[in-house]
């Protein structure tokens, strides 16, 4: 599916707009009831999530980025387009895995909690897979997208830290993550190199969200 000639500067617009938190779960029971279509952020720990959520938003502090690994321990969803009941979207903010020195009662945690969530949650419509650029999918990151598949949840590869990763090593990386990705069943073909930085990479994100919200529409409860 192509995007349209518009869904650059519709995707402008909607980050440009209203956003703001609208709910935390630290558990299945306490889920938000299906509304909005959503788009997911998973990734390692210390991949950048909270730092690119906040750059495609254009807010500073809007997911919460910290130097401590492991910083987010539940779902969060942001509200893009009006405010609750009336948002246009969902940004949800899952917690960060690989992280070595987290206790396993919380790995278990979170994961049971990423698990709830990507079992059959109807709105839900696309995760990006956040990896770091500078060095390429990690085992933990092939596991995420294990879980992926299973669930037949469509996601999609981010590499970020675009501005860390040399210029002539740029297209072998994302060549080396499309090819990883060739024979996985639910996952979206093309990848983006993105950059918290320096901004780089965040409107295709943001078109081809705008893309989904339209092809899409509303999920209804």
């Amino acid at each position: 599916m192509e995007a349209a000639p518009d869904d650059l500067e519709s995707g402008r617009k909607l980050f440009a707009g209203f956003c703001e938190f609208m709910w935390a779960a630290a558990d299945e029971e306490t889920l938000p009831p299906v509304g909005a279509m959503e788009i997911a952020f998973c990734g390692r720990s210390n991949v950048g999530k909270s730092s690119l959520i906040n750059a495609l938003t254009g807010r500073k502090a809007l997911a919460r980025a910290s130097h401590t690994p492991g910083r987010t321990q539940q779902l969060n969803f942001f509200a893009l387009g009006a405010a609750p009941p009336d948002e246009k979207l969902r940004l949800v903010d899952m917690p960060g895995y690989g992280y070595a020195a987290a206790a396993k009662d919380k790995v278990r945690s979170w994961t049971s909690l990423m698990r709830a969530y990507l079992r059959g949650r109807v709105s839900l419509v696309r995760v990006f897979v956040l990896v770091d650029g500078r060095h390429g999918l990690k085992d933990s990151d092939l596991e995420m997208c294990d879980l992926l598949d299973a669930s037949a949840v469509s996601y999609q590869i981010v590499l970020t830290k675009q501005d860390d990763v040399r210029k002539a090593d740029r297209e072998a990386r994302l060549a080396a993550t499309t090819h990883a990705l060739s024979k996985r069943p639910a996952a979206y073909p093309e990848v983006l190199f993105t950059s918290a930085h320096d901004a780089e990479g965040l409107a295709p994100m943001r078109r081809e969200i705008a893309r989904l919200l339209r092809e899409r529409g509303p999920a209804s409860s």
